[in-house]
């Protein structure tokens, strides 16, 4: 019996490390790529190890980039702020929002809901969102611009928080603290919040995730470069290199063309937007994954 247990376990373990390898393969041949140079990577392709080493290595990519490191700084300070306030704002929005809707005496709650839900089906359209925001609102070319829409709030979230206090906060728990004197506030800070925490962060990975990576809103609302996130700058960087290598613009020989690094500039350009996450996430992980789990829809 001992002697099938440690079969099964080896078994898993073996499992876990070759899904623990294909995670990490994707990252390893982009990390190797960005070190490549143009002709190794024209004449080798993509590999984990570049053929014909260390010659076939280069920091190209990464010193044509820093050539705009004022701008790279800037827009990771612009993200990084943008990421604190809107995931702040979105997590405090969510739980004021979710921890009415799990209580069972809020009047129509079950409307509320549903309206939650629709939400999720159908929205304004990109045209008459984009007219809301710069004509009504006025937040074109402000930090606004890249914390309000389409990112504040989600109604998957309201959903997920809405199940776990539902699921995970005893209704015993609530009514003695009520008859202790407690008020809703108080209950929802002291008593709910801090038996909340994985979904918290959850919920905080989520939105910073999309906080992070989002560009969509500097295209649509900022024309300002000085407004430019992270991850617009990069796009910009991409799209500058695309339009100097298709032969369109005459302000620069073909030997500078040659020399510029299109694909591994491009690989460059999703290490310097994902390293942040990679290091953050390992302090969120269990988090993360007991708040997926304890916060699944229910009822």
């Amino acid at each position: 019996m001992v002697s099938k247990n440690k079969t099964g376990q080896v078994i898993l373990n073996i499992i876990f490390i070759l899904l623990t390898i294909a995670a990490l393969a994707p990252f390893l041949l982009l990390l190797s790529s960005s070190l490549s140079s143009e002709e190794a990577l024209a004449q080798y392709g993509y590999t984990f190890w570049p053929k014909s080493w260390p010659k076939s290595w280069s920091f190209g990519a990464y010193a044509y980039l820093f050539k705009s490191s004022m701008k790279i700084v800037r827009g990771y300070g612009i993200t990084i702020l943008v990421t604190l306030i809107g995931t702040l704002a979105s997590v405090t929005m969510t739980i004021m929002f979710a921890y009415p809707l799990s209580r069972k005496e809020l009047p129509f709650r079950y409307g509320f809901s549903f309206f939650v839900f629709f939400t999720m089906l159908f929205n304004g359209g990109l045209v008459p969102t984009y007219m809301m925001y710069t004509q009504t609102f006025h937040i074109k070319n402000t930090l606004w611009a890249l914390v309000v829409p389409s990112l504040l709030m989600s109604g998957f979230y309201v959903i997920m928080m809405r199940s776990f206090f539902t699921a995970n906060i005893p209704d015993a728990l609530v009514e003695a603290a009520r008859i202790d004197g407690a008020g809703e506030y108080t209950i929802l800070w002291k008593i709910v919040l801090p038996l909340s925490k994985p979904m918290m962060a959850t919920i905080s990975l989520m939105a910073g995730l999309g906080y992070w990576n989002d560009w969509m809103n500097s295209m649509y609302y900022v024309t300002d470069e000085k407004l430019y996130s992270i991850q617009a700058i990069l796009n910009t960087i991409i799209t500058n290199i695309q339009f100097l290598t298709s032969g369109q613009s005459s302000a620069v020989s073909a030997v500078d063309v040659a020399k510029l690094p299109s694909v591994s500039a491009r690989m460059a350009i999703a290490v310097i937007g994902i390293l942040p996450v990679l290091c953050i996430y390992p302090f969120f992980q269990k988090y993360f994954v007991k708040g997926i789990v304890v916060g699944g829809v229910k009822g």
